[in-house]
C-alpha cells in the first residue's frame, strides 16, 4: 500500500460535504486455492486505522471461493451462442457478451429466467428503454466477469462469477479486523456499481456508491483488489 491514487485516479473525493481518501492497496495476484482472510490479514490489517473502511472487490472474493473458470473448461452450449450475440459489448467490460459468460449466467442464475429477461430487454429496447435485462436476471448475472484484454493473467483467459454470501463474508472480514472497521464486497466499474455485501446500513451502502463512483481502484492491470476508505479528519 503506497497511499497513493491508481494513475488517473483521484485520491479524494468529497461526497454530502465530507472529503473521503480512496487507498488503494496492492497485492499479489490471488489465485483460487488462496485465504482470502490470509490476504486480508498481509495486505489489509497492517493499514487499517480506526474509522477506515475497508472495501473488497467481488472479484477476489469470487476467485477465493473457487468461482473462477478458465474458458477452455466451459463447455458452451448453443443458447448461449444465441444469446450472447445480442448483448452490447462495452469499452468498459464484456459482460455476457460472449459465449462463456452468457453460459455461466444460465447455469448461475437458470435457463427460464435469462429467457424471461432476454425476452422482456428485446421488448422494451424498442420503446428505448435499457437496463431491463439485468433487472430481471438480477446481481448473480451482472456479477460475471468475462475477461479482456486488459484483465491480469491468468484471468484474461476466466470467467469469474459473483460470489456467494458476501454479506456473511464482510461480516467475517470485519470480525477479522477486530470488529472496529466496517467492510463491504463492492462490484465496481468505470460505468457504475453496486454493493454485493457490507456491515453498513442502507444509506451507507449509498454514500459508498457515490463515493466510489470513478472507480478507484481502476479496471485493468492495478493489481488493487482490496482499498481503504478514510474520512478526512479536518
Amino acid at each position: 500500500m503506497t497511499g497513493a491514487a491508481n494513475e488517473g485516479k483521484a485520491l479524494e473525493v468529497v461526497v454530502d460535504g465530507t472529503s473521503y481518501a480512496r487507498i488503494p492497496i496492492r497485492t499479489r495476484v490471488v489465485m483460487p486455492g488462496d485465504d482470502l482472510d490470509a490476504v486480508i490479514s498481509e495486505y489489509a490489517a497492517p493499514t487499517v486505522q480506526p474509522g477506515d473502511l475497508l472495501f473488497v472487490t467481488e472479484k477476489i472474493v469470487a476467485i477465493t471461493q473457487g468461482r473462477s473458470y478458465t474458458l477452455d473448461e466451459i463447455s458452451v452450449r448453443p443458447l448461449a451462442r444465441f444469446l450472447s450475440k445480442y448483448v452490447t459489448r462495452t469499452p468498459y467490460g464484456i459482460g455476457l457478451g460472449m459465449p462463456e459468460t452468457m453460459e455461466m449466467a444460465l447455469r448461475e442464475c437458470g435457463t427460464p429466467r435469462i429467457l424471461f429477461a432476454a425476452a422482456v430487454s428485446a421488448v422494451t429496447k424498442l420503446f428505448g428503454r435499457r437496463g431491463d435485462f439485468y433487472r430481471i436476471a438480477g446481481d448473480k448475472a451482472r456479477s460475471i466477469d468475462g475477461p479482456t484484454p486488459h484483465t491480469i493473467p491468468p484471468y484474461n483467459k476466466a470467467v469469474v462469477l459473483g460470489p456467494k454470501e458476501p454479506d456473511a463474508v464482510a461480516a467475517r472480514l470485519k470480525a477479522r479486523l477486530g470488529g472496529a472497521n466496517d467492510v463491504a464486497v463492492v462490484d465496481i466499474n468505470d460505468i457504475g456499481g453496486n454493493i454485493l455485501g457490507s456491515t453498513l446500513d442502507r444509506a451507507g451502502e449509498q454514500r459508498l456508491v457515490r463515493i466510489l463512483s470513478d472507480n478507484p481502484l481502476g479496471q485493468g492491470h492495478q493489481s488493487t483488489p482490496l482499498g481503504i476508505i478514510r474520512p478526512s479528519k479536518a
